[in-house]
């Protein structure tokens, strides 16, 4: 897959590279990502998942052009884009190239060096640099062209539910009644930001004391309603008495984390923004996470992903219904 690819970063980037080694990142459920290195540099390659294109959210040229978009802004969070690849000949599929940060992913397993101490920080330091994104500038910076706001809310409702019946693979009543109840629970108003779209730790690169210093994944960011930016965030934010199934995603659960509830109450202190609708964005949120699993366990079911840890996650999906009907049902999140 990768023979074209040194001739091409020679001529490109104009640096000898016929002794380039290429290493998988373990870990993530999307994008493949690949850590790419000879004398010359190390850079880190993005590319799409292997099989079907399923949504926009594997379009590797807009992520890098929302890269480049931050880079304009001014934003520093975030690997510096380096080059972009649509010649699908090269490796199979578009890719691009971006900067390693250096530093510490949090993702399912639990650290033997890491207390409560480092996770109520690292749940202050996350919910910091989201509501730094969401006051980002939009005109003058030229964020405001990722995106269209108006009626965001709504189109997100209506294209996750389509996605799901597009992946579906067995009858989850919970679900879709869930996308039901959002589309008769549409907020009347929503404020404008850039979003993420996909924040959670495992998309966080921290430092050894919980500073945060870059954030990954920007392939679903865009410009929208940044409380459904919060609802995705509340929807990975497992709790200790959640079921361990929804547990694999975070380790939001462990002693010295934030709760959801001081979550949204530390968010709400540090913006203007109404939360009165945060049950509306909490299911949202859930939905939409369940509909990803449930793409991702459609190309296992399909044989485009080998990863056993696929094979599991039609039991994300059962249980994000099932909790976004309990919270419906008990109006708490």
């Amino acid at each position: 897959m990768f023979d074209s690819l040194p001739p091409y970063l020679s001529e490109h980037l104009g640096l000898a590279c016929d002794d380039l080694q290429i290493t998988a990142f373990a870990g993530g459920f999307s994008n493949l990502t690949y850590a790419i290195s000879c004398k010359a540099f190390t850079y880190v390659l993005r590319r799409p998942p292997l099989g079907n294109k399923i949504s926009k959210a594997h379009d590797m040229v807009r992520e890098f052009k929302v890269l480049k978009a931050l880079e304009k802004a001014g934003y520093t969070k975030m690997p510096r884009p380096i080059l972009l690849c649509e010649d699908e000949s090269i490796i199979g599929a578009p890719f691009f190239l971006m900067e390693q940060v250096e530093g510490r992913i949090i993702r399912n397993k639990m650290p033997a060096d890491l207390g409560p101490s480092f996770f109520r920080k690292l749940s202050e330091q996350s919910m910091d640099v989201l509501i730094e994104l969401h006051q980002l500038e939009l005109d003058q910076s030229g964020l405001l062209a990722l995106g269209k706001p108006e009626g965001y809310v709504s189109r997100q409702v209506d294209g996750w539910s389509e996605r799901y019946q597009r992946a579906k693979t067995d009858d989850l009543p919970d679900l879709e009644q869930a996308f039901v109840w959002l589309k008769d629970h549409l907020p009347a108003h929503s404020s404008v930001a850039f979003i993420h779209n996909d924040f959670k730790f495992d998309n966080l690169v921290c430092s050894s004391d919980a500073n945060v210093l870059a954030v990954l994944d920007w392939e679903m960011a865009t410009i929208g309603d940044p409380l459904m930016d919060v609802g995705t965030t509340l929807a990975y934010w497992a709790e200790a008495g959640d079921v361990d199934i929804l547990k694999m995603f975070n380790l939001s659960y462990v002693e010295g984390n934030f709760s959801r509830a001081e979550l949204v109450a530390y968010y709400a202190s540090k913006t203007s923004i109404d939360m009165s609708h945060i049950l509306f964005y909490y299911v949202f949120g859930l939905c939409k996470v369940a509909v990803i699993a449930q793409q991702i366990y459609q190309r296992y079911v399909q044989g485009f992903a080998s990863d056993t840890r696929f094979a599991v996650l039609n039991q994300v999906v059962k249980a994000c219904g099932e909790k976004a009907q309990f919270s419906i049902q008990h109006q708490k999140i």
